[in-house]
């Protein structure tokens, strides 16, 4: 297997010189803090998981930095490794407060932000695991689809008086929620069913963030030989 590594220090990047190391793999949940990353401006190091091998691009057995084998996975510079992208994105968040991502810890706003991190990781993202398994039976997969669009009329709902999830202003939540409803289309469910939704990841997808998290994923090969 050939190797590449990349390096990169988000468009505002912070004076700090504290460098964390986010693993990825393409298509997956790790786009969620990759994009919070990316609003931050925190520098970061930015490292591919080969999710068949378990190798990376920075030549690590990623079982040995994440024994749960997924990412996303966040290396900080104490040697400590975070997981779970729902606690990772908070984590990010609580590093810049003032770039308003996240509510301030013990209030109740940030109740409803791991209200709706919550919702988003059980009721889509895990709610959407199964639609990946093509050897179940249709009969089967029709019955998770089912559900799986009914909590896509929850979001419709609530995403019909606002920009995003928390209200005006966009938050760790979104980031989350951009990323696994980008899966849909894959399963052939067709956002522009629920009107507010498509018109909600249309302006999540033009962010910067977004786009420049995309352009370094995109960059980052691994190669078998």
């Amino acid at each position: 297997m050939s190797l590449g590594l990349s390096t990169w220090v988000a468009t505002h990047p912070l004076n700090e010189a504290h460098t964390m190391k986010l693993y990825f793999a393409p298509d997956t949940c790790s786009l969620s803090p990759h994009i919070v990353l990316q609003e931050l401006g925190l520098p970061y190091e930015l490292v591919r998981v080969n999710n068949r091998t378990k190798r990376t691009s920075a030549g690590e057995d990623f079982l040995a930095v994440n024994p749960k084998g997924y990412v996303a996975a966040l290396g900080l510079d104490t040697g400590e490794v975070l997981t779970e992208g729902p606690a990772i994105v908070q984590y990010l968040a609580d590093l810049k407060p003032e770039a308003g991502l996240a509510p301030a810890a013990g209030t109740l706003a940030r109740v409803r932000l791991q209200e709706w991190l919550n919702f988003i990781t059980s009721e889509i993202h895990a709610g959407s695991s199964p639609l990946f398994n093509g050897a179940l039976p249709e009969d089967v997969l029709a019955i998770f689809r089912r559900r799986l669009l009914r909590r896509l009329d929850f979001i419709e709902a609530n995403l019909a008086s606002w920009d995003c999830l928390m209200g005006d202003s966009f938050t760790v939540a979104d980031a989350y929620l951009f990323t696994v409803l980008g899966w849909m289309k894959g399963f052939s469910i067709d956002l522009d069913r629920w009107p507010a939704t498509a018109r909600y990841m249309r302006r999540i997808g033009a962010r910067a963030s977004l786009k420049a998290a995309l352009a370094r994923e995109a960059g980052i090969t691994l190669t078998l030989t």
